[in-house]
């Protein structure tokens, strides 16, 4: 197939490219390279693919080839320039779109809510406007567990009306999900998003827990616990979250013909909202026994209060995505953390 996938610079993104290149399908990524978290890793994951993007100042509509890959290119390009993205929707004739691409974290949007607005909301319209106008099979979208905010009834499941958002990052990754179901009642393009849990692992995200936890650890420094370490989360190895999304981009989702708009979950359009998570919560404090267990270091712990923003706990019911593709995670939590480890000591020299 010939797919899109946005924010391939990013931990996901990145991923996925290089398993959808190895696998033989045509890929171009496009990424704005945003200075959110170091520009360097972002390039250094570029570089991993085979695609040589100079920093500071490169081509922004420049299409740069792979040295790795024969099927894989890069555009470094903004979502929010609509008129860009429609010129390459117009050029390229995408069969799949898999869009990862959005500004990130949920403690930063309670300081910096406009570019969320712009980025999540602005750029996913730019999206959906390209497959409204260059119709392809299926839209793969990146939403978030995020959007669950503050319920309390867990297992999470899709049928949650998941309308007590705890952040503006969460109503941005809710608001995609009926922006896409807009799209496919009025256009008849299949979407399908994938509400990702705490994914980590090799080339993770350095905003994230297990990276700023091994890094301190590893520097002596104390990490931050919030909540004074009564949080739990759905912690999801990067390579089952890549399995889970190979899975869905085959199955293209169709209307259901009997809805009668009481079901939840379902809907008389192709679009569906799937859960992708291990379906098992860690606590915090056994996440962080684990990262000392295979760094041979104790971590230094400074107790906090919960941060606005931040829920007790996450776990996915990834029932509905296992019954669709089959999907079933592999990779519990030491063997996970150990990856993660090993590919951090060995990026950092340490």
């Amino acid at each position: 197939m010939k797919i899109l996938v946005t924010g391939m610079a990013g931990f996901i993104g990145f991923h996925l490219a290089r398993c959808l290149a190895e696998r033989g399908d045509e890929v171009i990524g496009l990424d704005n390279l945003n200075t959110y978290y170091d520009v360097g890793l972002k390039l250094s994951r570029l570089a991993e693919l085979g695609v040589l993007v100079p920093e500071g100042g490169p081509e922004r509509v420049a299409l740069y080839r792979s040295s790795r890959y024969d099927t894989l290119r890069f555009v470094l390009m903004n979502l929010e320039d609509s008129g860009k993205i429609q010129e390459l929707f117009a050029a390229e004739h995408f069969e799949v779109v898999v869009n990862l691409a959005a500004q990130a974290g949920v403690r930063y949007s309670l300081t910096n809510p406009d570019v969320y607005l712009a980025s999540n909301i602005q750029g996913f319209l730019s999206i959906l406007e390209g497959v409204r106008k260059y119709p392809v099979k299926h839209l793969v979208y990146a939403s978030s567990s995020s959007v669950y905010g503050l319920d309390r009834v867990v297992p999470f499941s899709e049928t949650s009306a998941a309308d007590h958002p705890a952040s503006l990052y969460a109503v941005t990754k809710r608001a995609n999900e009926l922006m896409a179901h807009s799209y496919s009642h009025l256009y008849g393009i299949p979407t399908t998003g994938l509400r990702f849990f705490t994914v980590y692992g090799p080339w993770g995200r350095p905003d994230m827990a297990p990276f700023l936890f091994t890094k301190a650890i590893l520097e002596g420094r104390p990490i931050d616990v919030f909540n004074y370490g009564d949080m739990s989360r759905d912690f999801t190895y990067i390579d089952d979250i890549i399995d889970g999304i190979i899975r869905v981009l085959e199955h293209i989702p169709t209307g259901c013909p009997s809805w009668d708009g009481l079901q939840s979950g379902v809907s008389p359009a192709p679009a569906r909202v799937y859960n992708i998570g291990n379906g098992a919560p860690v606590r915090l404090l056994d996440f962080i026994q684990a990262l000392e267990t295979e760094l041979g270091m104790r971590a230094e712990k400074k107790l906090l209060p919960m941060q606005p923003g931040d829920v007790m706990a996450t776990w996915a019911d990834c029932t509905a995505l296992k019954d669709t593709t089959g999907y079933c995670p592999q990779t519990s939590i030491a063997p996970g953390v150990k990856q993660f480890v090993t590919w951090y000591r060995s990026f950092y020299r340490i």
